[in-house]
């Protein structure tokens, strides 16, 4: 039987393998939420913000319903693939059907100020964000919003897994699942 596992895996040759499972998504592990933007301008314009400070309609902010102030996101505009990073400054009405309402500057940085709404991605720096995110949240997560820790795979070839099955002592039992 252990002869036979052998030739079965060494005819497979040596085939990237990886460890836990299927592979994820790597470019998609920062992405929080999708749906739908929107911008406001003038109208709020040098008025305080739910943060405290003073909207500037030309700066690179947002306002979302539950990010904490000072979230730095990555928004892309899905219809053009056109990027700009905004910085969490203010709050979305909780029943809005929105997911963020960008500053004018920032609409104007993904050409959505003509449709005045754009169905986006949002993203956020970094794994450690997500973490942060986590943390703050802990039970509490609102729904809409996906955060999920990315580990690095570990690949290996199966000639590695191979050779790994005849450094254990072959009079036990060895189960390999493949």
């Amino acid at each position: 039987m252990k002869n036979i596992l052998f030739v079965l895996l060494m005819l497979m040759g040596p085939m990237p393998l990886l460890a836990g499972g299927p592979k994820a998504d790597v470019g998609d592990s920062l992405k929080i939420q999708e749906g739908v933007a929107s911008y406001y301008g003038r109208k709020f314009h040098l008025r305080k913000t739910a943060s405290g400070e003073i909207f500037d309609m030309e700066r690179m902010t947002a306002a979302h319903k539950n990010l904490p102030f000072g979230t730095m996101l990555k928004v892309t505009n899905l219809k053009n693939d056109k990027v700009v990073w905004v910085r969490v400054n203010d709050r979305l009405p909780q029943n809005s059907k929105r997911i963020i309402d960008l500053s004018r500057a920032a609409a104007t940085e993904i050409d959505m100020v003509k449709d005045g709404l754009a169905k986006v991605k949002i993203e956020v720096p970094d794994q450690a964000t997500v973490n942060l995110l986590m943390s703050h949240y802990q039970d509490n997560k609102p729904n809409d919003i996906r955060l999920r820790i990315y580990e690095e795979p570990i690949l290996f070839d199966k000639m590695d897994l191979c050779m790994i099955g005849f450094e254990i002592d072959l009079a036990e039992k060895v189960e390999v699942s493949i």
